[in-house]
């Protein structure tokens, strides 16, 4: 195989690998709570943003929350019947910034990092075997180089609310924010859900980062 052949060859499989490898959705989350005690509470949905009120794509999302409340033990109101809780959504992504980078890439020659076939103990030669041609392997290689790439880095957020319908006392507030390599948010929008009910309601003024890996979510 010529030099050229296995070069491509070598990236290929270190690109498919690295393919093969899911990267965790991280993303930061603030909260500030007083919430009570989860006890059968009432809540409704509403939508922050008056574009957002009647839309399907929010209704989606409010789902979501929805059932997020409804695992803490919260209930969602009867439709027309008055409510504990009222929650208001928030959502949206930037337009993204432009960003440049690299990789580089070589390879060692046959040598490797074993000492090529001298092996690290003087290869045939051995300790003053049949003469040490140890330590070089058969010289530089075929070297490498540089990729460079362009991509396009976008910050997205989901913000959450939560008032007290009868004297509008605000109990909670949450910020879930992520930089990412997409601005798909049927996708990006669940993950920072996820990821704003992970010990949900939190510790009040802490800002905590979350990792949601096949499922599992992890913070520190």
């Amino acid at each position: 195989m010529r030099p050229i052949t296995l070069k491509i060859a070598i990236a290929s499989l270190a690109f498919l690998s690295l393919s093969a490898c899911e990267s965790p959705f991280r993303a930061n989350v603030t909260r500030f709570q007083m919430m009570p005690p989860p006890a059968g509470q009432s809540f409704v949905i509403q939508a922050s943003n008056p574009q957002d009120k009647g839309g399907l794509e929010f209704e989606h999302y409010a789902d979501i929350v929805a059932h997020q409340l409804w695992q803490q033990g919260y209930q969602p109101a009867a439709p027309g019947a008055p409510s504990t809780l009222i929650v208001k959504l928030d959502y949206g992504i930037d337009n993204g910034q432009q960003k440049v980078a690299s990789t580089s890439y070589g390879y060692g020659g046959w040598g490797g990092p074993w000492g090529g076939w001298g092996g690290p103990w003087g290869g045939w030669g051995g300790y003053g075997g049949w003469g040490g041609w140890g330590y070089g392997g058969w010289g530089g290689g075929w070297g490498g180089g540089t990729d460079v790439y362009s991509y396009t880095l976008y910050t997205t957020f989901f913000k959450m609310e939560i008032d007290r319908s009868n004297d509008g006392q605000r109990v909670f507030e949450g910020r879930a924010r992520a930089q990412v390599t997409t601005d798909n948010m049927t996708q990006l929008v669940p993950d920072l859900i996820q990821a704003m009910f992970v010990n949900f309601p939190g510790h009040s003024g802490e800002d905590v980062e979350v990792k949601l890996t096949n499922n599992k979510k992890k913070h520190k």
